[in-house]
């Protein structure tokens, strides 16, 4: 194992105590760090992601989307400690149970589970009671009509975000903190410069600045840290987290980008930091630009909307008169 740096002849020690032996080699940084300081240095990233961007105030009600996944438990445990130091702020762990049968339920479990530990409070929202389908039903829809261009992972994407935003308010929160990693960003602008969605680029953001009195802002305290250090973080803290994969994530075609930005990764360390800085420069550079987009509220829903219907509501509506003509 190319990082297991415990299969080395010589003992190599961690590059900040200098006292316990190294686990763990960051090609990035060329650190080569303990368990306890591998932790604390995730731990303080988060400290200084939060600082940096402004993200909180000493009195938030913050909304933590957990999925039951490495990431999002990860980001629980942190937000948690770091908590402490701020005793007016309150935090409330909020699921979205998309309905796809195994995979959401081992997540629920294990959601319930470390919100017992933590003590915090959990609320859970499900495609069922929002939107009358679960994403089972959805992606049998789907495979019934030969028109449908998007995949279950597009539908999920969007039913979810809305679902995040309702489930907030429905807590009265004044922020969602996400899970989202350094990887999902570098992805995510990719993903935005292969479709030419200059919009999305424009909002892709580490902090929204919530555009509308019915979105709840949201933020990402992992949004500098690797994929990799929050999966190492959650193993190193013994925490249990889901293990099946999604059944639809294999049709995606973020995998593929995932893909090439791990190759990419392998051969210049770091390109990850430098695409995730590209992408702020550009959508700080579209928004300055670029006439701020005016929502007004779905007419079918409520919710905010930048046409007559939300996406939500579109894709439904789409999806369901295709399949009425197949």
């Amino acid at each position: 194992m190319g990082n297991n740096l415990k299969d080395a002849k010589d003992k190599v020690l961690c590059n900040i105590c200098q006292r316990r032996e190294a686990f763990y080699h960051r090609p990035y940084s060329g650190e080569k760090l303990c368990r306890r300081c591998f932790g604390r240095s995730i731990e303080e990233k988060v400290r200084a992601t939060i600082s940096q961007h402004d993200m909180f105030q000493y009195n938030d009600r913050i909304a933590v989307a957990v999925s039951g996944g490495k990431d999002s438990l990860g980001l629980l445990h942190i937000l948690a400690k770091i908590e402490q130091d701020y005793p007016k702020v309150s935090l409330t762990a909020i699921t979205i149970d998309e309905g796809i049968r195994e995979y959401r339920d081992e997540a629920l479990e294990i959601t319930v589970e470390n919100c017992k530990v933590l003590g915090i409070e959990h609320y859970t929202l499900s495609f069922r009671e929002l939107y009358g389908h679960t994403m089972d039903e959805i992606a049998s829809n789907l495979k019934q009509t030969r028109r449908a261009k998007l995949t279950p992972c597009a539908y999920c994407g969007v039913l979810r975000r809305k679902a995040l935003n309702i489930a907030a308010r429905k807590v009265k929160a004044d922020k969602i903190a996400t899970a989202h990693t350094l990887d999902d960003e570098s992805q995510t602008f990719l993903l935005n410069m292969v479709h030419g969605n200059l919009s999305r680029m424009a909002r892709e953001s580490s902090s929204t600045d919530g555009s509308h009195p019915k979105l709840v802002q949201r933020v990402k305290p992992f949004c500098e840290i690797p994929e990799r250090d929050t999966a190492l973080y959650s193993y190193v803290k013994g925490m249990r987290f889901q293990s099946i994969q999604c059944p639809y994530a294999s049709e995606a075609l973020r995998n593929d980008i995932r893909s090439f930005l791990n190759r990419m990764e392998q051969k210049h360390p770091g390109i990850k930091f430098t695409i995730f800085r590209s992408a702020e420069r550009i959508s700080r550079a579209l928004r300055e630009t670029s006439t701020e987009e005016k929502l007004s509220e779905c007419v079918n829903c409520g919710e905010p909307a930048s046409e007559n219907l939300c996406k939500a509501c579109e894709m439904f509506r789409k999806l369901f008169d295709d399949v009425s003509k197949s």
